[in-house]
């Protein structure tokens, strides 16, 4: 299990540090690099529900192995895109297999996490985030040392294919609703429920969270190396580091976030998290330079830490709600952060700096803040 998250964080996040790049060799505007990455988000937005009918046919583990690999795969096309249309559509690629893949491998998590009868969901996505700070490093010094791109990721996806492959066969066994009967009111077969108002305003406050959560801890990655580089000067290594320090300090969070959450609740967790990291971008953005970029970035990553774990168990635990459906559900519409934020900031660097434009994402912490209220557990 902990394999999958470790595949999934790795892929990407080897292209982050590389964006600049791609920018330059592609000669992409701000608004044009902004779309292109958006097109990850659009691609798990269009196809993202798919997600339900993937697992509830072959179960959350396969779906999350199938989803891997086509997740690797598509990997190395990334960096034989010849224009702004390739690299937007292998992104689009790339998002499809990403929600597939984060929907399966989180309600497989949710399963796990029934069994141990305590919060280990912030456990599994910190593997994620070290997988992610490995893979953002690696990238990092790749393009520091004038290795190719298309070496690279070619590596990358041989690795992943192959600790894909492996992780299959430590899968749980049984339907995708054993663990939650007794628990909540779920019917025992395997047609899908119809769910109640209550449930479907639940799904909404959760979905809505999810996207502030995805779109502050998506700017680390679209924006934290443009923004050092471009808006600060910094050289290709340093540039990369915001990314590296949101990682970081989110896998902190996150090893940490599990026995915060069974202490203090999942509400008072988040909500503190969100301020946190509101108050840490927008920090460094008052006071500009490197090194107050690459802490505010890390406080920012601190503080997202336990959002997107949280509202995806939360989701998975909806009374009369599959965890499959819940989890495809809320995932699929929490994209809608990661699609519209990137484009946003953008258009608002474009007309004015990136610096100003990056206020969004401070904003978006305030009203995660306020949203945490539907964390609430129920039965």
């Amino acid at each position: 299990m902990v394999v999958l998250f470790l595949v999934n964080g790795f892929c990407y996040t080897n292209v982050v540090p590389w964006l600049p790049t791609l920018k330059s060799e592609l000669h992409l505007s701000n608004t044009a690099l902004g779309t292109a990455v958006a097109a990850m988000p659009l691609g798990a937005l269009v196809t993202g529900l798919l997600a339900s009918p993937l697992i509830a046919r072959l179960g959350s583990g396969r779906a999350a192995v199938a989803s891997g690999l086509l997740l690797a795969l598509t990997l190395p096309l990334v960096a034989v895109a010849p224009g702004w249309w390739a690299l937007a559509s292998v992104l689009f690629v790339l998002g499809c297999a990403d929600a597939w893949m984060d929907a399966a491998m989180n309600a497989h998590g949710l399963r796990v996490q029934h069994r141990y009868r305590r919060t280990i969901i912030n456990t599994f996505h910190a593997v994620w985030s070290i997988a992610a700070v490995c893979g953002g490093l690696l990238g990092s010094s790749m393009a520091g040392l004038g290795i190719p791109l298309s070496a690279h990721l070619a590596v990358v996806a041989l690795l992943l294919v192959a600790l894909t492959l492996a992780a299959s066969r430590g899968l749980l066994p049984g339907p995708e609703h054993a663990e939650r009967e007794g628990r909540v009111a779920l019917p025992g077969g395997a047609r899908a429920p119809r769910p109640s108002m209550r449930a479907m305003f639940v799904l909404l406050a959760l979905s809505v969270l999810l996207m502030m959560a995805g779109g502050i801890e998506d700017s680390a990655a679209s924006w934290g190396a443009v923004y050092t580089r471009d808006e600060l000067g910094a050289n290709a290594f340093l540039a990369g580091l915001p990314f590296v320090a949101c990682q970081a300090l989110m896998t902190v969070g996150r090893l940490t976030g599990d026995r915060l959450t069974d202490r203090f609740g999942a509400v008072t967790v988040a909500r503190s998290g969100a301020l946190l990291t509101a108050a840490g971008l927008a920090t460094a953005l008052v006071f500009p330079g490197t090194a107050m970029a690459i802490a505010g970035f890390g406080l920012l990553g601190l503080g997202v830490s336990t959002l997107f774990p949280l509202t995806l168990a939360a989701a998975g635990d909806v009374p009369g709600v599959r965890s499959g459906d819940g989890v495809a559900l809320v995932g699929w519409l929490g994209r809608i952060g990661f699609l519209g934020l990137p484009p946003l900031v953008g258009m608002v660097a474009d007309t004015t700096s990136l610096g100003v434009g990056l206020w969004v994402i401070p904003a978006c912490g305030v009203v995660a803040a306020t949203l945490a209220a539907a964390l609430r557990p129920r039965s």
